[in-house]
C-alpha cells in the first residue's frame, strides 16, 4: 500500500503531463525509460521530511550525457517488457536496486531529449524498503544519491540557467548542478503536485554555473 502523499502525487499526473514539454519524437527506433524513486515515511498525509528521490552522476567519461546527475535508467532491451521493465532493468544495474522494494505506481507522458530524439518514459515509484544503493557500474555511474525533497523545494536551491537559445530549471545540491531533462522532470513534478514553493527565475549562464560545479562535465 502506498503513502497518502504518494497517492496525491498519482492523482496529480494529469498536471503534472501538462508541465512537461511535449514535442514530436523524430526517432522511434529506439525508446527509454527512467525511474523517478521517491521515498519517505509511509504515514504521512503530505511530503515528509524525510522524502527523497534517487539520483545519480553520470561518469565525466561518458560519451553522452556525460557528468550530469540524471535518474536511473537507459535504452529499452529487446527482451524489456515495457518501459517499467526497463526502468527497474536499468535501475538495478546502475545502482544495485532490488527491484522487489519498489512499487511502481504512475507512468507519465513521455517525453524527447532533442540530442537523441528518441522517446524516454518517466517512471514514478514509491521505495517500499529503502536500503543501500551504490554505483554499481563505475563506467556509467560514479556517484548514487538520495536527494531530500525539502532541500530541492528549498527556493535557495533552485535557479534557472540558460545557453543560448535555451533556458530551463535548474537545482543544487551536494556541490551539483541537476539540470536539462532531470531538472524539467522535476520541477513538472514539483509544480504539478503543488510541492513548488515561489524561487527566483533569473537567468544564469549554464557554463558558468557548471565551471562552479562538481559535476565534471562541458557543454557540446
Amino acid at each position: 500500500m502506498i503513502p497518502t502523499w504518494i497517492a496525491r502525487l498519482v492523482q496529480a499526473t494529469p498536471e503534472i503531463n501538462r508541465q512537461l514539454a511535449h514535442t514530436p519524437a523524430e526517432n522511434r527506433d529506439q525508446e527509454a525509460a527512467v525511474l523517478m524513486l521517491f521515498s519517505g515515511d509511509p504515514a504521512a498525509d503530505t511530503v515528509p521530511r524525510d522524502a527523497g528521490v534517487l539520483l545519480t552522476h553520470r561518469n565525466p567519461t561518458m560519451r553522452t550525457h556525460s557528468g550530469q546527475i540524471a535518474f536511473p535508467g537507459g535504452r529499452t532491451d529487446p527482451t524489456d517488457d515495457g518501459p517499467v521493465h526497463t526502468a527497474l532493468r536499468e535501475a538495478w544495474e546502475e545502482t544495485g536496486l532490488d527491484p522487489n522494494t519498489v512499487q511502481p505506481v504512475a507512468q507519465l507522458d513521455e517525453v524527447h531529449i532533442r540530442r537523441s530524439g528518441y522517446p524516454i518514459h518517466p517512471i514514478i515509484a514509491y521505495w517500499l524498503e529503502p536500503e543501500e544503493v551504490y554505483p554499481a557500474s563505475l563506467d556509467e555511474t560514479d556517484d548514487v544519491f538520495e536527494a531530500p525533497l525539502y532541500h530541492l523545494l528549498d527556493p535557495a536551491n533552485r535557479l534557472m540557467v540558460g545557453h543560448g537559445a535555451w533556458k530551463g530549471p535548474a537545482f543544487s545540491i551536494n556541490g551539483y548542478i541537476v539540470w536539462g531533462f532531470t531538472a524539467g522532470l522535476l520541477h513538472a513534478v514539483f509544480r504539478g503536485a503543488g510541492w513548488e514553493k515561489p524561487w527566483d527565475e533569473s537567468v544564469h549562464d549554464l557554463s558558468t554555473v557548471l565551471s562552479h560545479s562538481r559535476n565534471g562535465e562541458r557543454l557540446r
